[in-house]
């Protein structure tokens, strides 16, 4: 240790003991509803979910990635488990060869409208129903700053969800892989 490291002071300390808990504690609790209620993980259900979201509900890997804030091979596993359940499937890109798309099938669609309420109920309990609507507000403000910070790049669509209808054209083109870099 050395006198330049920036320690933080108590009250930084106190609110970063708390977020750590809530990192820990909250895709638990994510996690444990949607098993018990829809055989889901937590990100199984977002993978799913983003999937139901498209127009085709089919995105190429890359997108789904950056849609679900993931690795390629984090997703690729997951994928993998999913088709095997049928509730996806792989196919190559009609665009791009070169690139796999992933497609919700029939049972992926029937299960995520299943599981969406739920969902929903939990994430509203744990998390947007024990704040006040200011509060949800600076919770959006906070998570942006870190998410700037986390993925100075944008590579993940945190920062872009859920699309406005002004940047719906150039969010669709980013989560389809169309869009110019």
């Amino acid at each position: 240790m050395t006198d330049e490291t920036p320690w933080l002071t108590r009250e930084q300390l106190r609110a970063w003991m708390k977020l750590v808990a809530v990192m820990e504690l909250l895709p638990a609790a994510l996690d444990q509803q949607l098993q018990r209620d829809a055989d889901l993980t937590h990100f199984d259900y977002m993978v799913i979910a983003m999937l139901s979201e498209t127009e085709e509900r089919t995105l190429r890997m890359s997108a789904l990635a950056s849609a679900t804030n993931a690795s390629l091979p984090r997703l690729s596993h997951v994928v993998s488990r999913l088709e095997k359940r049928g509730l996806v499937a792989r196919c190559p890109s009609a665009d791009d060869r070169r690139a796999t798309d992933v497609r919700l099938t029939d049972a992926g669609y029937a299960t995520i409208v299943e599981a969406a309420p739920d969902h929903v109920r939990t994430a509203r309990r744990f998390v947007i129903d024990a704040l006040t609507d200011e509060q949800v507000a600076q919770l959006d403000g906070i998570a942006r700053s870190l998410l700037t910070t986390l993925d100075p790049d944008g590579r993940f669509a945190a920062l872009t969800y859920p699309r406005d209808d002004d940047d719906a054209a150039i969010c669709e083109a980013r989560l389809t892989g169309t869009a110019a870099d």
